[in-house]
């Protein structure tokens, strides 16, 4: 069985957030925002990550921004324009037209863990990426960090 994480730094700590990857025996984070550079949370910067993540945890890091949303779809529903359902119907399209299942292998995701900004995997692109490779390969098993 593959255990695919995910995890959300907003609301966290560096501690807390070094911590459950340390004790989930993370190997490999995938950052799948759009921008990895983002000020709110200053350890998650591209570079720093990457270099926290490996002298702290001695884990790989990877950014996908190619399953993260578009910045029109994110915008629409930051303004409210669409709802959270109409997001993750033009999210699992979106997903869809890329043919993200492509581009990964089943074993590259074992104690992967996907990262984005938001605290709680309910309303994130992470779980939808998360459920969309779970569809793609049934032996995989996804926790939320």
């Amino acid at each position: 069985m593959v255990v695919l994480y995910t995890i959300g730094f907003t609301k966290k700590n560096a501690k807390d957030f070094f911590n459950k990857l340390r004790q989930a025996k993370v190997k490999k984070v995938i950052d799948i925002r759009l921008n990895n550079n983002s000020q709110l949370a200053g350890f998650t910067k591209k570079d720093d990550l990457a270099f926290f993540l490996q002298e702290l945890c001695n884990c790989q890091y990877e950014h996908r921004p190619d399953w993260a949303p578009t910045k029109e779809i994110l915008d629409r529903y930051k303004k409210k324009e669409i709802t959270w359902a109409d997001y993750e119907k033009l999210f699992a399209t979106l997903l869809s037209e890329k043919n993200i299942n492509e581009t990964v292998a089943l074993e590259n995701l074992d104690h992967a863990c996907l990262l984005c900004s938001e605290a709680t995997p309910e309303k994130c692109h992470r779980r939808l990426v998360a459920e969309y490779l779970k569809k793609i390969f049934a032996d995989l098993t996804v926790k939320h960090l």
